[in-house]
């Protein structure tokens, strides 16, 4: 989105010191920073105003500030440069005359986002988060990067804790609302399953009369959302019922699945590219979505068949060795690692290996992680803990775990999966590349 200096200091409360210039979207990191951008030194573990002679050398236009600064370009001074991004996203929202997806859950709803852009793009102009951008500095710069003709923005929400959700709502002000999944994700924050699914629904909440709740009718905690609502409820899911309800789900030798779709506009027959039995779900929430927004079903699926999804995200890798690496290192909770589990079960493969780090942020993480562990064995999967004894079996260095594992023969399937503060992405792409 492009704005004048003085439209973005009116939105903030702040004043303009220099020239109005005309400024093309937002950016609060210099690394990502390209000329033509407002600069937005937020005020963290460190401050951004100690990096903004960076940002005029990478070409910034302006820059917020909330302290006094020698520059060189155009500077609104506001009191907070945080609470400026939100007001200048919310101002920007309002002037965007696109259908907004608001995209929440405690799993799936990275891949549901890039799922919703892939099934509506043949048909409207739609703009996404890039990545996980989904918090409150993330979902405002991806409102102001949003193009004046986008005609659907969608937008991942992250939750951290009561009032996120809410607070996010009002930055974007979403017409639908998607729930994937709620899951032991971030349970410490909320007190437990029950708060997730009380921080989650927010969503639902928020959104407006004639807007649409699309809710997981697999989940029972999310299918209870519909009372939570004004909106209107689309479901979807295997269960009989559902809206858009899955059938005749199989998997191929990646355990990618293949399905028929049955929902208000017809049935049809979907092949996916990713990997994974939960990735049926997720691409059935983008159909519902496709199709509250009026976007043709048969060209949905087509998008869907040839989809592929943020990096991290269940990424087969062919190794090097010959045998295959998935790296779905980007997050983890039990519910999606038990998911990736299922997955690696169903690939084509004579051994299995999940090599775990620690899943963060759990109510109760001994027991979080010997489910994930007993899962594992159940599944007849080889579990490697990579930095942690919390699976129940001793955890070995990123370091010690390639030199085992890698090179990765073939017929050996290697799943690498972690909260992300882990790294262990680093490890899947190691032992890819081993040989």
């Amino acid at each position: 989105m492009r704005f004048r200096a003085s439209q973005a200091a009116h939105a903030t409360h702040g004043t303009l010191h220099g020239e109005d210039v005309v400024l093309d979207t937002v950016a609060f990191d210099t690394r990502s920073l390209v000329p033509g951008q407002l600069f937005v030194p937020l005020v963290a573990e460190r401050d951004g105003h100690d990096f903004l002679d960076a940002a005029v050398a990478a070409g910034a236009a302006a820059t917020l500030a909330s302290r006094e600064v020698e520059s060189g370009i155009p500077v609104i001074r506001v009191a907070d440069t945080a609470a400026a991004l939100i007001d200048l996203a919310t101002w920007a929202r309002q002037q965007l005359p696109a259908r907004v997806v608001g995209v929440t859950g405690s799993v799936g709803k990275t891949s549901t986002k890039d799922l919703i852009r892939a099934a509506v793009a043949p048909q409207r102009r739609v703009w996404a988060n890039e990545k996980s951008f989904n918090n409150e500095s993330g979902l405002p710069t991806t409102i102001l990067a949003a193009p004046d003709d986008t005609e659907v923005l969608v937008l991942e929400m992250g939750m951290r804790g009561f009032g996120q959700i809410t607070q996010l709502c009002g930055i974007g002000r979403p017409q639908i609302g998607v729930v994937t999944a709620v899951g032991y994700s971030h349970t410490e924050k909320v007190g437990g399953i029950e708060g997730v699914a009380k921080a989650k629904g927010e969503l639902v909440e928020a959104l407006p009369a004639d807007g649409t709740a699309v809710l997981n009718a697999d989940d029972h905690r999310v299918a209870a959302m519909s009372s939570r609502t004004q909106a209107s409820v689309l479901t979807y899911g295997r269960a009989e019922g559902a809206d858009v309800r899955i059938a005749d789900l199989t998997l191929d030798a990646l355990a990618r699945a293949r399905f028929t779709v049955h929902t208000p506009w017809g049935s049809t027959d979907l092949a996916l590219a990713v990997g994974g039995a939960h990735m049926a779900s997720n691409a059935a929430a983008a159909i519902a979505v496709a199709g509250a927004l009026g976007v043709d079903l048969a060209v949905a699926a087509e998008a869907l068949s040839t989809a592929r999804l943020s990096a991290m995200r269940m990424q087969v890798l062919d190794a090097a060795g010959g045998g295959r690496v998935v790296n779905d290192a980007y997050n983890a909770n039990p519910t999606s690692t038990r998911a990736a589990l299922d997955a690696l079960a169903a690939m084509d493969a004579e051994r299995r290996v999940a090599v775990l780090g620690m899943m963060g942020e759990l109510d109760d993480p001994e027991t979080g992680h010997r489910e994930v562990a007993e899962h594992a064995a159940t599944l007849g999967i080889e579990l490697v803990a990579a930095g942690t004894d919390l699976y129940g079996v001793p955890g070995r260095p990123a370091e010690q775990v390639l030199a085992e594992l890698g090179p990765v023969p073939p017929g050996t399937a290697v799943l690498v999966k972690a909260s992300r503060s882990v790294g262990l992405d680093a490890l899947a792409d190691a032992l890819a590349a081993a040989d």
